[in-house]
């Protein structure tokens, strides 16, 4: 079968359970198995394209669709798995927009080049954890804006549907901050794994260039916001500010640099 119409398949799949899982519609209320397992199945097909796409030739092949597109596969699969404990209603919608707009990105963008020292085995180590942290930064965003959204439809006497169709408030904060937590250890090992690769390549421990300085600017802004939450409890817009900032110089770091090189000047 060809590639293209897999991509289109995947892409359809996804839109589809975006509609089905939007708040009011059937799958945003149902608890049984039924809207747990549904995402997997496009997502194994999402899988393969990436695998294809990322790992089809010499090296790694990784550009601005591609990273975005590993993530979303990445954020899927996390809420997958989060879906057999909490009830996330309609927040699955959202997460299928996404990945199907991701994957559509993908089939029309060309195949960018292999990176270099893609083969050595710590910068592999180093880009998983990378995509890994991504994902968890990508749903912790997600999930303030949807919180932004919720309090202030909060004391309306009828909220919109898709506000009523949402997880109650202190769930998505617990989903929230856990969320950011993960991701947290994950960005902190990226950057210990990225100083190692650095040195070993080109002698330098932390190379003064955008990916180091976006890439500690997140850091130190999830490391204040946890710091804030543990001790001042820091939540609603303070948090929800805090969230979007660091993920902002998180995407700046890596993802925002492809964009603008790959998409608006060609590179």
């Amino acid at each position: 079968m060809p590639e293209t119409l897999l991509y289109l398949i995947c892409t359809l799949a996804y839109l589809g359970l975006a509609t089905w899982y939007w708040p009011g519609k059937p799958g945003c209320c149902r608890t049984d198995w039924v809207p747990r397992l549904l995402p997997v199945l496009p997502l194994v097909l999402h899988l393969y394209l990436l695998n294809q796409g990322i790992f089809g030739g010499e090296g790694i092949h990784l550009g601005f669709s591609t990273s975005i597109s590993a993530v979303a596969a990445l954020t899927v699969l996390t809420y997958a798995a989060a879906s057999w404990r909490y009830h996330l209603g309609g927040l699955q919608s959202f997460v299928m927009i996404f990945a199907g707009l991701a994957v559509a990105a993908e089939a029309v963008t060309p195949v960018p080049h292999a990176a270099e020292h893609s083969g050595l085995p710590l910068f592999k180590v180093h880009l998983a954890m990378a995509f890994a942290a991504y994902s968890l930064f990508t749903i912790a965003a997600l999930h303030a804006v949807l919180i932004a959204l919720a309090e202030k439809h909060l004391h309306k006497a009828v909220p919109p549907t898709i506000v009523a169709g949402l997880p109650p408030l202190l769930t998505l904060e617990k989903l929230l901050f856990r969320m950011i937590q993960a991701g947290f250890l994950l960005l902190t090992l990226t950057l210990l794994t990225g100083v190692f690769f650095s040195e070993e390549i080109f002698g330098k421990a932390l190379p003064f260039n955008h990916k180091t300085v976006f890439g500690v600017a997140a850091w130190l802004i999830f490391a204040a916001l946890l710091a804030g939450r543990r001790i001042y409890g820091w939540r609603g817009r303070t948090a929800i500010s805090w969230t979007l900032a660091g993920f902002m110089s998180l995407m700046l770091a890596y993802v925002g640099v492809k964009f603008v090189l790959e998409v608006l000047l060609g590179r």
